[in-house]
């Protein structure tokens, strides 16, 4: 058995083991797609899952809404030190809240991590509900004092900051400079309405629960909650860009092969070079992440790695970057050893045991490629 082997053996362990219905995996090395995996079932009654099947992407769906507000920063058309009431004066009518700026937004340090619209689950695809949300907010700390996870308010905040700069709306721009030209043809900031919702259903998973006991625990609040709201149709048609987007692993894993390679992949180019330079630059790091509660680094828009608490493997190094996503996806890449990394699964695990199978593939492409 070759490397490549036993790294789809740990992915079909995962499977058998019960710990989600389904997965994908997808691995670029070097400008080459060297996986592209697919397994289990869509749901607990599901058809085999393909490479193709949209899942939801929870926040990892927040590096794509940052890289369109990258390219209004290249356009000339903001700039990372500029406050957001620049160019939405209704954000803020003064105090502190106005002193915000969009490099504070992009990496957790605005200090509107805790919203009243975040449980106003109902709402959120109302954008211009949303839009309002923010405006009335109110800074639970000062801006740039520390950094707390936005886990909601980030997308909001991103996706009008761009919808201000460019007159375009998040998931149109997104469609037009980043998914079409990279070819992530099976993802999307929003389902069309003339599209059928393909997405494949979510399952949430107590601790040292199993896939074959689904039943169990669905009716207790946490993550079985969670995936009966992110398995509603309409949110895979909302635009809530901190958290709704579906999309494959393939996919994900061309958006950070991209990144990796220094904005550019098969001749075509969503972000300068130093621009990629700024996003994964160390912008804060937390002993004690506001929101989560953990060690945190952050850059522009993604999560930087080198801790243990990254889910970009057992100790990922510092150059890595990339995001997860609730306790059932990761997306990363490491520029300096060429590798893009992908993993998208149906069920969603409690965060140490999600980290035990994130980061026993991550180590295991690591092993293979490196």
């Amino acid at each position: 058995m070759d490397a490549i082997d036993r790294v789809e053996a740990v992915f079909e362990t995962h499977v058998e083991a019960g710990l989600h219905h389904g997965a994908q995996l997808a691995v670029h090395h070097e400008d080459e797609l060297v996986l592209d995996l697919a397994g289990g079932s869509t749901g607990p009654d599901g058809e085999a899952t393909t490479q193709d099947r949209k899942h939801v992407l929870f926040s990892c769906t927040k590096p794509y809404a940052g890289v369109a507000l990258h390219q209004c920063v290249e356009g000339g058309l903001l700039d990372y030190d500029d406050p957001v009431v620049d160019h939405w004066p209704e954000f803020a009518p003064g105090g502190e809240k106005a002193e915000i700026t969009v490099r504070q937004v992009l990496s957790h340090q605005a200090g509107l991590h805790e919203t009243a619209f975040d449980a106003e689950f109902e709402r959120w695809g109302d954008w211009e509900a949303a839009v309002e949300a923010m405006e009335d907010a109110e800074t639970t700390f000062s801006p740039g004092e520390t950094a707390a996870y936005h886990s909601l308010s980030y997308g909001f905040l991103v996706g009008e900051l761009v919808r201000r700069a460019s007159g375009t709306p998040v998931e149109e721009f997104l469609d037009d400079r980043v998914f079409d030209p990279l070819e992530m043809d099976d993802t999307d900031l929003g389902i069309p309405t003339n599209e059928p919702d393909t997405t494949a259903s979510l399952t949430g998973f107590e601790p040292g629960e199993r896939a074959r006991e689904h039943d169990a625990g669905l009716d207790t609040f946490s993550n079985a909650e969670a995936a009966a709201l992110f398995g509603e149709e309409w949110l895979h048609r909302a635009v809530v860009p901190a958290a709704s987007a579906t999309g494959t692993a393939r996919d994900m894993a061309r958006f950070y092969a991209c990144l990796a390679n220094g904005g550019e992949l098969d001749g075509t180019r969503v972000l300068d070079a130093e621009t990629v330079t700024a996003m994964t630059s160390e912008q804060v790091a937390v002993e004690r992440d506001g929101t989560l509660g953990v060690p945190r680094r952050y850059g522009l828009g993604v999560v930087l790695g080198g801790g243990a608490w990254d889910k970009f493997g057992s100790l990922s190094p510092e150059r890595v970057f990339g995001h997860g996503g609730l306790g059932s996806i990761v997306g990363w890449a490491d520029p300096e050893d060429g590798i893009a990394f992908s993993y998208v699964t149906n069920g969603i695990r409690e965060e140490t045991e999600h980290a035990l199978r994130v980061n026993a593939l991550a180590d295991a492409v690591r092993a293979a490629l490196c």
